[in-house]
């Protein structure tokens, strides 16, 4: 296993509840990440110490879930989460835990973790407690629950959006069994929080794998959000190609699903997972214009630009490129490029200058709307004289 060796930060915790006499470890997605050789991006720490006593101990520090145990230490700018060790009782939304009981053991506290690969606790000294062979399943690049996986998904259906975005995070493999209670318990992800689904969703077509979303529709996870089967399965390997960022990912895979009959409207599937206005205006947007040619020269492109904006302009000619096979980024990126004007913003004169031509109200806006287009259309003569002269003989003809 590769040498541990968290922040300063995190050592003062470690150290701090030991010189107490409390146990304490590092434990979860960070033991996960040192184990293979990977940076972690949060450490969290589990501890025998109940809340009050982590508090007392770290002035400053805040409750931020003291039901379940966890405290947030902040030690200068850092800071980390430290839980209690701890039971659960029963689940009956399928989400969080009625009601949890402290406890001083550290492997009835791993016991009612997610996944071997994060049921692994990790010393300050550098020991291992891993009860449940997470390191073998590592090493194996395995993922499987800890104890029997229906009752783990039973307990929290969002793990099995987890198990597919660690799959497709980390190239791993699912096990029979927990893949097997994946679809059997699919149902129950129907109760989880619609913003809950949209994020784990995001993340996994974030990932060099998004082709891993044809596993999570194919197992009902999201069937109150996608009520159809489809004619054909969308090949969303396809979005690897695509730039790593949110908005270009939710367009191409909204009109996926939107052209091979899986949802009626991309506005009504992205406001039921509750994205943002800006993304399903986007995603709108450029589902209409994929029902069209692209533009054949760069007017063409200035004006769609003019009425779409950049955003939506951009994301729909890179799902051009992956769905439709059609190829225009580059007759895009020379527009934009060239610095031609395409907006207000950019046009060489402002409403305040057509105002002291006397020019107000209506007649100010049609005509900034006249000298946008001429100057889309003759981009040379975006120059406020040449504007202005060419306002003041429209209005005196």
């Amino acid at each position: 296993m590769p040498q541990i060796n968290p922040p300063k930060y995190v050592r003062q915790i470690l150290f701090g509840l030991q010189a107490r006499g409390h146990l304490a470890y590092l434990v979860g997605g960070c033991v996960r990440d040192v184990i293979m050789d990977i940076t972690p991006q949060d450490w969290d720490i589990c501890t025998s110490a109940l809340p009050e006593e982590v508090m007392e101990l770290f002035p400053g520090s805040r409750p931020t879930g003291l039901e379940h145990g966890t405290v947030t230490v902040i030690i200068g700018s850092k800071s980390a989460e430290v839980t209690t060790f701890r039971t659960e009782g029963d689940y009956r939304d399928h989400r969080r835990p009625d009601s949890v009981t402290f406890v001083s053991d550290l492997i009835t506290d791993l016991s009612r973790r997610d996944f071997t690969m994060n049921a692994i606790a990790l010393s300050a000294d550098g020991m291992l407690a891993d009860p449940f062979d997470g390191v073998s399943d590592i090493e194996k690049r395995c993922i499987r629950c800890v104890g029997n996986p229906k009752l783990r998904f039973t307990e929290d259906a969002l793990r099995m959006f987890r198990a597919l975005r660690f799959s497709a995070r980390l190239g791993f493999t699912i096990e029979y069994d927990t893949l097997s209670a994946i679809e059997e318990c699919a149902e129950l992800a129907s109760e989880l929080a619609p913003e809950r689904v949209r994020d784990e969703v995001e993340k996994i077509l974030l990932t060099t794998r998004p082709e891993t979303m044809s596993a999570a529709i194919s197992f009902g996870l999201l069937k109150k959000y996608i009520g159809g089967a489809g004619w054909k399965t969308p090949n969303f390997a396809d979005l690897a190609s695509m730039p790593r960022k949110p908005l270009s990912r939710w367009v191409a895979f909204s009109i996926m699903l939107r052209k091979y009959g899986y949802i009626p409207s991309a506005r009504e599937f992205l406001k039921q997972l509750r994205l943002d206005g800006r993304t399903i205006r986007c995603c709108t947007d450029a589902e209409v214009l994929l029902s069209q040619d692209p533009p054949s020269d760069s007017l063409g492109w200035k004006k769609l630009l003019n009425r779409y904006g950049v955003d939506t302009v951009t994301c729909a000619v890179q799902a051009y490129s992956v769905i439709m096979g059609i190829d225009c980024e580059k007759e895009l990126r020379a527009v934009l490029k060239s610095g031609e004007c395409f907006s207000l913003k950019h046009l060489a004169v402002t409403g305040d200058d057509l105002l002291s031509l006397g020019l107000k109200g209506p007649e100010l806006g049609e005509m900034l709307k006249f000298l946008l287009e001429y100057v889309m259309e003759y981009p040379d003569n975006n120059k406020r004289e040449i504007l202005l002269e060419l306002a003041k003989y429209s209005e005196e003809s």
